[in-house]
């Protein structure tokens, strides 16, 4: 089995760095309740800037391909390669351009240049280290000598108005009324990429992948983070193409994005689980840990999982955590990448220097870790 290394990364970010004063001209409010609820989302998610792919009136600036393509160039720049050496590209997103085909076909037909092997992968968040450990995969087992992965998001297209036009929020609680907000104020768009290779570059610092771990526990929980259905209780479940025609799962409030948070507050005790075993699985200890990069989709779950890493005894020093979510918002599928970008650009790697990633996903509960060591 071949060592795989990362030779090169890129971002990116839509348009100009939109304040909190900003959102709604993109976005726009659902109602009376919205402006209260989005002091209130800022608040727990802290962040203070994000990017969106839309102009002031609503025009798409770019489609998710499109971004993916950006940073996928931006990687291959980085790694002094051309997009025409690429031989595979598996590519990550929560919601692709299309319903049919996959986000995959669609970057590389951005890219062009030449044909290759790719793989779509459709997930929320996780399906960035989907991308990550189906190109590290190929190139560990000697099928490709250099590829791509991406993560990609568009997420503001969903949270126009129009879309909640079903949805009476007149009578919901607060609390009902924020399964919805929530995701409003804090996803955002962009897109990020890695170049990886079987050889690390030799005059720049490399990222050499140790160990990819990712596991599901769809089998414990329903959706929590979802659309396509209007409930993820099994009493109403039913696919929005089950409907009969994509006008009535609309008018049936089907379509819209929603967050369960009652569930999503049972998953991190399972998620701090798996990573006290994964941990323990590789013999890693948290002091031996350089840089830290877990993404969380709000600043207050973040503390939480401060809190309980540090009664778990498995805390990595506060200090050797890097997340800029506040400056570029949630941005999903893409948000691991530009971590990895950052580092890259920003800090002085060491040789021997461990990066420990960690993305967990809401979707259906699950989680992912990456150790990288810096060559």
């Amino acid at each position: 089995m071949q060592d795989v290394f990362i030779t090169g990364s890129g971002s990116f970010l839509p348009g100009v760095p939109l304040d909190n004063r900003e959102m709604e001209s993109r976005i726009g409010f659902l109602g009376e309740h919205s402006r209260k609820l989005k002091a209130l989302t800022l608040r727990q998610n802290g962040i203070r800037h994000r990017h969106y792919a839309l102009d002031a009136e609503g025009t798409p600036l770019f489609t998710n391909a499109e971004m993916a393509a950006c940073a996928v160039e931006a990687a291959c720049d980085a790694a002094r390669r051309d997009p025409v050496q690429l031989q595979y590209l598996a590519c990550g997103t929560t919601q692709a351009d299309l319903l049919v085909p996959g986000i995959g076909s669609a970057v590389h037909g951005e890219l062009g240049g030449s044909s290759m092997e790719i793989s779509s992968h459709q997930s929320v968040c996780g399906s960035s280290m989907m991308a990550i450990k189906s190109a590290w995969l190929n190139i560990r087992a000697g099928q490709h000598r250099i590829a791509a992965a991406s993560g990609s998001e568009f997420s503001s297209r969903w949270f126009q108005p129009d879309f909640y036009r079903a949805i009476d929020f007149t009578s919901m609680s607060t609390q009902q009324a924020m399964q919805y907000e929530f995701l409003r104020w804090t996803l955002s768009d962009g897109a990020g990429a890695l170049v990886m290779e079987a050889e690390p570059d030799p005059q720049r610092p490399s990222l050499k992948i140790d160990w990819i771990e990712q596991k599901s526990f769809a089998d414990r929980f329903p959706t929590c983070m979802y659309a396509g259905t209007r409930s993820n209780g099994m009493e109403d479940y039913r696919p929005w193409a089950h409907y009969g025609s994509p006008g009535i799962a609309y008018d049936q409030g089907a379509i819209v994005l929603r967050q369960d948070f009652e569930l999503l507050d049972q998953m991190f005790p399972v998620w701090m689980g798996y990573f006290l075993e994964v941990l323990d699985k590789h013999r890693l200890s948290p002091g031996d840990v350089r840089y830290f990069l877990p993404h969380y989709s709000a600043r207050a779950l973040g503390e939480k999982m401060k809190t309980l890493l540090t009664h778990s005894a498995a805390m990595i020093p506060e200090e050797r955590w890097r997340n800029h979510q506040q400056e570029v918002g949630n941005v999903g599928s893409a948000s691991i990448f530009l971590l990895i970008d950052r580092l890259l650009r920003e800090e002085k790697l060491e040789r021997g220097d461990r990066i420990l990633c960690f993305v967990p996903e809401s979707g259906r509960c699950l989680a992912s870790f990456m150790c990288l060591t810096a060559v």
